[in-house]
């Protein structure tokens, strides 16, 4: 009989650890998992899937415009966000009661409160201290502080989904994918949108023309894009929120949106108990078993500080379980992750960006083709689409796929598995497209653009 209450303890139900405890148990583990705030975690909450709704409702404003084009009658539509706001709520409601059921039908004890780290060997919740083997972190991230006088006044990704009343005047602050997706859910659903960023241009880590020609987009459809801008106060008034910026001026808003990146989430972890080490941004360091300096206390998903992508928490849960208890022992692999950012329009990206795969591979190959997509050839709108490839001279793989427009998300996904498979230029070429479709033009690139 094991000294152990449990074999292991999750600290966070989120995808990765919800992942991890579940499988673990399915391997014949004794489980617990500790959650103080909600089952599912960021994605399910307060990230990838209100997102994603909320994206969905921000594009009705144009297809109410594009649909004339196409002999639809204008309507005036109004919209309500309580309405949107509260189903969503029934929606996040119902998945919690998923996981939740999940993880008890899975045979892991769920227990509802803050966990602490008590020693390598001992978690406290409630008040009650619990021995296992082995300690596992996965409590994610938390939206990062602005840092400057009156950020209390500020919200965060935490509240934006749950907002009492829909406001008109609206000031994001950051230049990163969830700034960027909040600005135009925001200007979709008929706010007046500043969004202001303190670099040269926003989107820093993707594909440069990516940014640009995403920058470009954005302002057409109303965003007030202002790079090279910060915030320096925001101060509360009887007409909502005074914000004072870097150039000296000073504007009025109904909110500001803090969005100016993430930080793990760690604070009364109890992580000074153990061994657990912790890089200079505040992530816990582990290796390519996802074990830290202490050797019983794991982690994995957002709080180490890698992809910080749902889909990437639960292949590392995954991986950990099979090591730890199915005796499977397997790296998980980070080349040709395809990533998402539901902007409006959205953006699709796998492999490297030009800018990476030049400095890998030297000698490359860069495809582009730039159009108006079809619905738009009658729905009126300006909007563009922009599709790249990148290639390596030397083998002809395709190592990065780029794409800004309608339904980016959706197309890279499925050109993900091709690329994992290691296809070449060839191969694209040699694909026959469905016709007509915006997807059609990664396998019809033919003419070089630069190399």
């Amino acid at each position: 009989m094991s000294e152990y209450q449990f074999d292991l303890f999750v600290i966070g139900a989120g995808s990765g650890g919800v992942r991890a405890g579940r499988m673990s148990a399915g391997f014949g583990a004794r489980v617990a998992i500790a959650e103080d705030r909600y089952m599912g975690g960021t994605c399910v909450n307060v990230g990838c899937v209100p997102k994603k709704l909320y994206a969905y409702a921000a594009h009705y404003q144009e297809d109410f415009h594009d649909a004339a084009g196409f002999g639809w009658s204008k309507q005036s539509p109004t919209f309500d966000w309580s309405v949107l706001r509260d189903n969503k709520v029934a929606e996040i409601s119902r998945l919690n009661g998923i996981y939740r059921n999940m993880l008890n039908n899975s045979g892991c004890t769920l227990i509802d409160g803050r966990a602490k780290i008590v020693d390598s060997h001992h978690v406290e919740v409630n008040g009650t201290v619990y021995s296992t083997e082995r300690i596992l972190i996965a409590t994610g991230g938390w939206p990062r502080d602005l840092g400057v006088e009156g950020s209390e006044y500020a919200i965060t990704s935490n509240e934006f989904f749950d907002l009492p009343s829909f406001p008109e005047r609206v000031l994001v602050v950051g230049g990163g994918y969830i700034a960027t997706e909040f600005a135009g859910i925001l200007n979709g659903l008929g706010a007046t949108v500043k969004q202001v960023y303190r670099g040269e241009l926003f989107m820093r880590g993707f594909d440069l023309n990516v940014r640009e020609f995403l920058a470009n987009e954005v302002k057409k459809k109303g965003v007030d894009l202002t790079v090279n801008l910060n915030v320096t106060k925001i101060s509360k008034t009887a007409a909502g929120y005074d914000v004072s910026f870097t150039d000296g001026t000073t504007e009025q808003f109904d909110q500001v949106v803090a969005a100016v990146g993430r930080v793990p989430n760690v604070a009364g972890l109890g992580i000074e108990n153990t061994k657990v080490t912790q890089n200079s941004a505040g992530y816990v360091q582990v290796n390519d078993s996802y074990q830290t300096e202490d050797p019983s206390v794991y982690a994995v998903g957002d709080v180490i500080g890698g992809m910080e992508l749902t889909p990437v928490a639960l292949a590392e849960g995954m991986k950990l379980a099979n090591e730890l208890f199915n005796s499977n022992n397997y790296d998980v692999d980070y080349e040709f992750i395809p990533t998402a950012v539901f902007s409006l329009p959205n953006v699709g990206t796998i492999g490297f960006s030009e800018e990476d795969a030049r400095e890998e591979f030297g000698d490359i190959k860069v495809f582009e083709s730039e159009f108006r997509a079809m619905k738009h050839t009658l729905s009126g709108s300006d909007e563009r689409t922009y599709m790249k490839l990148i290639v390596e001279t030397k083998t002809d793989r395709v190592i990065g796929l780029h794409m800004v427009g309608s339904e980016a998300g959706e197309i890279a996904q499925g050109f993900a598995v091709a690329m994992k498979a290691g296809a070449t230029k060839a191969m694209f070429d040699t694909t026959i497209g469905i016709h007509p479709t915006s997807a059609e033009e990664f396998v019809t690139m033919r003419s070089v653009t630069r190399n």
